[in-house]
């Protein structure tokens, strides 16, 4: 699997760990991400993905490197697509 491909799953994932928000957007934190099963098979390297997908703009969180424990309580935002955010803009005008 390639960057982009984990980048994607790694969106997936924090989808369904994550809550989304009323701007479209999805927070997890890092100890969710980095404790749950399914992403422990999926990511070899969860933080050089989160890291991958952090400099590709798809998502926040403070500081550069996460380490489990320390950082568990770390929110992850994935944010909102272009789509979703439209959605939510007319919902809230409506």
């Amino acid at each position: 699997m390639n960057v982009e491909e984990e980048v994607e799953k790694l969106k997936e994932e924090i989808k369904r760990l994550g809550k989304v928000q009323d701007d479209g957007s999805y927070k997890v934190t890092f100890g969710v991400l980095f404790n749950d099963d399914r992403c422990a098979n999926i990511f070899e390297a969860l933080v050089g993905t989160l890291r991958a997908a952090k400099k590709r703009k798809f998502l926040t969180y403070d500081g550069e490197l996460l380490l489990q424990g320390v950082h568990d309580n770390v929110e992850i935002t994935l944010k909102p697509t272009p789509a979703a955010a439209a959605t939510t803009e007319a919902v809230a005008k409506n």
